[in-house]
């Protein structure tokens, strides 16, 4: 029997469902989704997230690496790997003066990984790109009426991909990613009254993405020994430039329109489209270089976006294209040790990992005094974390390939660089399924 031809329909229904369900997460809560695209996620899945989130160097015939499109022609002509995340976060908030906490879990991605020809492979999945999560306020005065005011965001960038790769000289691969770039965004200011039986009034903006996305990868190996190898991993991504329409309204309800989504407003006081606004998402280049024995491996990668002056709307945040982006910086740093890869003993081929990163932000935030609603300039924030985590590995007897399931614990700080703004701490588990199966054969017998 044709095992191919029997699980490819199971695999393009699974990967239509796991669409559906992934554009839907929002996996943050952070008060600084309301700017730009939101929080920006690290094409790191599994093992590599445990690593600091690095990849540009990484090579491996047992790991989906997305964050280089080169790594996939390392797989031999009769493997297939399924690669599949998920995630809990705790994130804690603090201004100074109050704090508050939140809880998400998500489906975070999905890939696959398979050989297409000689010395070629291809890679296909469902990756984030950003997450919008917010819901923040105060309580305000006008003349003799006090009123709550509400900021609360939901949407975000999700990415399908289809990549390949191809080693045409021993030690060289080039690979490329072609994606669909897709998410609706909807940011909305809710002003309710506290002393007073007036209406609740929202004001919301909302607009979607749809693009093509390119990812273009090089790695090239030097072989030391039989068992020492170092990597060199170079990524580079083109800037993207698109249109959206802006949908922008201001509609008073009788009560809350989060709390009753089907509730119709009593008063529509203005109903805008702002068509063919421009957005740009910046060319990125990034580097890294990994050292790799049995036993042990370390990695480092280099990231910069260049974000500055990108267009964006600015009907949006109300900012320019001069003062809305700064240019990113990411270092990402990571190791991994396993005691023997090959023993019977089960303890013994754990892999350890760990890994640390630090990064500013691209965006910038219009920060005000809580007290007086007075402005005072503009603000942003650094962003470190940590990670550590475990590969448990188990053997396929029948055919001697290796699975994993790796184990993620993450904390990250985003340290802001203005007072009044938010700080925030996040706690992170991640579990990872990666199998790695005998696909393109025919059995004999049933």
């Amino acid at each position: 029997m044709n095992i191919k031809k029997k699980r490819f329909p199971l695999l393009i229904a699974f990967l239509t469902i796991t669409t559906v369900i992934l554009a839907q997460q929002v996996g943050s809560n952070s008060p600084y989704g309301r700017y730009g695209f939101g929080v920006l996620s690290n094409p790191a899945l599994g093992a590599s997230e445990a690593m600091g989130g690095i990849s540009y160097g990484l090579r491996r015939s047992q790991q989906v690496n997305p964050g280089n499109p080169a790594s996939y022609s390392e797989l031999d002509s009769l493997t297939f790997i399924f690669d599949l995340g998920v995630s809990a976060q705790l994130s804690s908030m603090s201004d100074g003066v109050n704090s508050r906490d939140f809880y998400n879990g998500n489906l975070d991605y999905i890939a696959l990984q398979f050989p297409l020809f000689r010395n070629m492979g291809g890679s296909v999945g469902l990756l984030p790109y950003s997450k919008v999560g917010y819901n923040f306020g105060n309580r305000r005065s006008l003349s003799d009426i006090q009123y709550l005011e509400t900021y609360r965001g939901t949407g975000g960038l999700s990415q399908v991909y289809f990549g390949a790769a191809w080693e045409p000289f021993k030690s060289l691969s080039i690979g490329a990613n072609v994606s669909y770039l897709f998410g609706n965004f909807s940011h909305s200011r809710i002003s309710t009254p506290v002393t007073s039986n007036a209406l609740i009034s929202e004001g919301k903006n909302r607009f979607s993405i749809r693009e093509l996305k390119y990812d273009l990868g090089l790695q090239y190996s030097y072989n030391i020994s039989n068992t020492k190898s170092i990597t060199f991993g170079a990524v580079y991504s083109p800037q993207i430039t698109t249109k959206a329409d802006v949908y922008s309204s201001v509609m008073n309800y009788t009560s809350d329109p989060y709390q009753s989504p089907d509730l119709e407003p009593v008063q529509i006081i203005s109903s805008d489209t702002l068509s063919g606004e421009g957005f740009q998402i910046p060319q990125t280049f990034g580097a890294g270089l990994t050292y790799q024995t049995e036993n042990f491996l370390v990695g480092v990668d280099g990231t910069y976006q260049l974000w500055k002056n990108s267009a964006y709307s600015s009907q949006l945040d109300g900012l320019t294209d001069n003062n809305r982006y700064n240019d990113l910086y990411r270092i990402n740093a990571g190791a991994e040790y396993v005691i023997d890869p090959y023993s019977q003993n089960f303890f013994n081929r754990i892999r350890f990992r760990g890994g640390i990163s630090y990064s500013n932000s691209y965006i910038n935030v219009s920060v005000s005094n809580p007290e007086s609603s007075q402005n005072i300039g503009m603000g942003s924030y650094n962003e470190y974390g940590i990670n550590i985590g475990l590969g448990l590995p188990f053997h396929d007897l029948r055919t001697g390939h290796l699975s994993m399931l790796n184990i993620g614990f993450g904390y990250s700080r985003q340290d802001p660089n203005s007072q009044f703004m938010v700080g925030q701490d996040m706690f992170k588990i991640s579990v990872n399924m990666n199998v790695n199966e005998l696909w393109f054969f025919k059995r004999q017998f049933e």
